[in-house]
């Protein structure tokens, strides 16, 4: 048989010690079994029609019975290209495809849930269709279109690297409205600029860049998407009524140097420890996720980090000893620093800046921190055993995927963490944003990679499906909240 069932409810007490969460894994499949080759497991939806889950991964979409785990058959996106993303709503499949030739414009297909065929024909959208999402009201489909470039060729001075872009699909009509991310929107001087470095010198081999729509998070009213430009390490916030992108946001720099902040920068020094640094971090988030409190949209953002490719291998990122880095060169020989991978584009000798927030952070509208989880992180990983000291150099745990749960009237955010040696999500009650509590870190035998997390509800039961790229299975939890009452 090849799920893997189990029944163990593990719970944690949580700083409020009113309030624990229980966590159990229901299945896992490894998506080997479906005999599909090349199939991956990366994005996950659940669709609430056939109760079944919609796994996207490279070369089609793997189905799975939710109460089972049971495969239930393979959707095929060839000979389109290459499936990146799947959402759901209310029986309509959207499923983000880029070209063969990835700087070419994708196409998103639609599937009916019932019987797994195309509802029309494919609409052809921006380059490398990397995400997409459903409006609340099911009527507009938002696909951010990230526009990476394309592997640079002998003699190409630049690679082709196709503008990013978001497209606005009218579910009914097929009309599409694609949008760039225009250099003239307030707020844009904001973004990390190429070739430009921080001391005052240019890249010659760095090539002109644009912004990379990463991820897009729609508020709970419908009226404002927040689009996650992870290289430029910015937000652009789309209008939805008037369908144009009103400014950008700055996300900033996280300082490694405070109490709390500490990181690990060094994966050859014997062991792990979080210590304080003169380094700064881009946040560069990969997923978002949005929410209300008290009426006002809060944005909860994994801080990934990820360094602008110039697609020839030779992009910004660099530790010491490497050649010709323009921030490097300025860290002594033998110091706990020599082995953190830093930016070379705004790195100068007073400023040292690397990739990644190692945390989640929890903003308002207007981009201004209202929680961020510092270096805890880290610390529950190493706590737990599962922290990947090869990773320390670069970005730590590497928190990637956000879901958000409304569970007994309250929100609880799942962050997983992309870099640990097992599978392993941080679970933080958020309905207060200004004072977010650390709940538990789940762990999950024989997944590694959390890249793909969706919450939802199936007649009263509170359940999470996690897509893991590095062990190619998807598993589902059941959540529960107990409540611990003193007695008087």
């Amino acid at each position: 048989m090849s799920i893997a069932l189990a029944s163990l409810y593990v719970g944690s007490a949580s700083a409020d010690p009113s309030l624990s969460v229980e966590t159990r894994r229901v299945w896992s499949y490894p998506h080997a079994q479906s005999n599909i080759p090349g199939q991956k497991a990366e994005i996950v939806a659940h669709d609430e029609r056939t109760d079944t889950l919609w796994v996207a991964g490279v070369v089609g979409v793997d189905v799975l019975d939710r109460a089972t785990g049971k495969w239930i058959g393979n959707v095929s996106v060839a000979p389109y290209g290459a499936v990146n993303s799947v959402a759901i709503h209310e029986g309509l499949a959207a499923l983000a495809v880029e070209a063969t030739d990835r700087a070419q414009p994708g196409v998103v297909l639609f599937i009916n849930t019932r019987t797994s065929q195309r509802v029309g024909a494919p609409v052809t959208v921006g380059a490398l269709p990397d995400m997409l999402t459903f409006a609340p009201n099911g009527r507009t489909v938002l696909v951010a279109n990230e526009g990476t470039p394309n592997a640079r060729t002998s003699g190409q001075p630049c690679p082709v690297d196709p503008p990013g872009s978001v497209s606005l699909i009218d579910v009914w009509t097929r009309e599409v409205k694609t949008l760039p991310i225009s250099p003239t929107l307030p707020g844009y001087a904001e973004l990390r600029k190429f070739p430009a470095t921080g001391n005052g010198t240019t890249r010659p081999d760095m090539c002109p860049y644009d912004p990379e729509p990463e991820y897009i998070a729609i508020d709970p009213r419908g009226d404002k998407a927040y689009v996650g430009l992870q290289e430029a390490n910015g937000v652009a916030v789309l209008d939805l009524r008037s369908r144009r992108f009103e400014r950008i946001i700055g996300l900033g720099l996280k300082d490694f140097n405070l109490p709390g902040n500490g990181i690990d920068p060094n994966d050859q020094d014997g062991g792990v420890k979080l210590e304080q640094v003169p380094v700064k971090g881009l946040y560069q988030p990969d997923s978002i996720a949005a929410y209300e409190y008290r009426g006002r949209s809060y944005l909860v953002m994994a801080n990934e980090g990820d360094a602008r490719d110039n697609g020839s291998g030779d992009g910004e990122d660099e530790r010491r000893g490497s050649a010709g880095g323009a921030s490097v060169e300025y860290v002594p020989d033998g110091s706990l620093l020599g082995r953190l991978t830093m930016s070379n584009v705004e790195s100068s000798r007073d400023n040292l800046v690397a990739f990644g927030g190692r945390s989640f952070s929890i903003r308002d509208a207007t981009g201004r921190i209202v929680f961020d989880s510092g270096n805890r992180l880290d610390a529950e990983a190493i706590s737990r055993g599962v922290y990947d000291h090869a990773r320390s150099d670069n970005k730590g745990v590497e928190p990637e995927g956000v879901a958000l749960m409304h569970i007994d009237g309250r929100v609880l955010a799942f962050i997983g963490l992309e870099r640990t040696t097992k599978s392993a999500m941080a679970v933080y009650d958020v309905t207060n944003p200004f004072a977010a509590q650390f709940l538990d870190m789940v762990i999950s035998d024989g997944d590694i990679s959390p890249e793909g997390l969706t919450a939802f509800n199936v007649r009263g039961r509170n359940f999470l499906a996690v897509a893991n790229e590095a062990s190619d299975t998807t598993s589902l939890f059941e959540i529960r909240l107990r409540y611990k009452f003193a007695l008087k």
